[in-house]
């Protein structure tokens, strides 16, 4: 019985496999799309609760129908979206410390650093205009589909492909 299936006859018992098969996936897009560990913590984490919340409201059939990696991704994408706009509208502050919030960085060591560094990617990513930041994340660290990732972001194919291409030509000159 494949995990839809179980998850349609018991969500309770087996959810918990739902989140260990796609946590990973769901943090990478997360961070890529914050360029924050602890906002991607964060966003990962209300995103299974969404989801959860969503799956406890539908009968079998939707379940075992369902695509689960684009309909995370859309999850995954809102709340970071929602989060950003709530954020919009908090006035900024400082903490008591005179170091800007923007000017600490979480490092844990050994943490994400594999060949090449991986704050660096999440930095150049993060630089990216919000346009083209979604459909390569998506795209390339998610791996969706072209058709996925235009689906999940509302747009046309061929507008996602271009914004992938635009993107990954505009991480290559920064890496110049």
């Amino acid at each position: 019985m494949n995990l839809t299936d179980r998850l349609a006859v018991d969500l309770d018992g087996a959810f918990e496999q739902f989140v260990r098969d796609h946590q990973n996936a769901v943090y990478a897009a997360a961070l890529r799309l914050t360029a924050c560990r602890a906002d991607a913590e964060d966003v990962a984490q209300d995103a299974f609760v969404q989801a959860y919340r969503a799956l406890s409201e539908w009968d079998g059939p939707r379940i075992r129908a369902l695509a689960v990696k684009p309909w995370l991704a859309r999850i995954t994408l809102n709340v970071v979206r929602n989060r950003a706009r709530t954020t919009s509208r908090r006035p900024h502050t400082t903490p008591l410390d005179g170091v800007p919030a923007a000017a600490v960085v979480d490092r844990q060591p050994g943490a994400d650093h594999r060949v090449g560094d991986v704050d660096e990617v999440v930095a150049q990513v993060a630089a990216l205009a919000p346009s083209y930041r979604a459909p390569v994340v998506l795209r390339h660290a998610y791996g969706l589909s072209y058709e996925e990732v235009a689906d999940v972001l509302g747009r046309p194919v061929g507008t996602v492909k271009a914004q992938v291409s635009r993107a990954i030509q505009q991480l290559k000159e920064q890496r110049q």
